[in-house]
């Protein structure tokens, strides 16, 4: 989950896109402001990553965990 001009989300998108890449894993974005229910689930904690839909974490990507949890 990510939001328009959110400098953490920016950060968060490119280790993401770097860590599924070196790992071969399709990953994608969603606008948490799209959805009102993302929004209010979401909206105060961006970027979110969900791992099949369940929350990862948040705010910053952890990388050694998130490589872990892609495994």
């Amino acid at each position: 989950m990510s939001r328009e001009g959110c400098h953490l989300c920016e950060v968060a998108e490119s280790d993401v896109a770097r860590i599924c890449g070196e790992l071969g894993v399709p990953w994608e974005t969603a606008d948490v402001d799209s959805d009102p229910e993302w929004q209010a689930e979401y909206g105060d904690q961006v970027p979110v990553i969900l791992i099949d839909g369940i929350e990862h974490g948040y705010w910053r990507v952890e990388e050694e965990r998130l490589r872990a949890a892609l495994r």
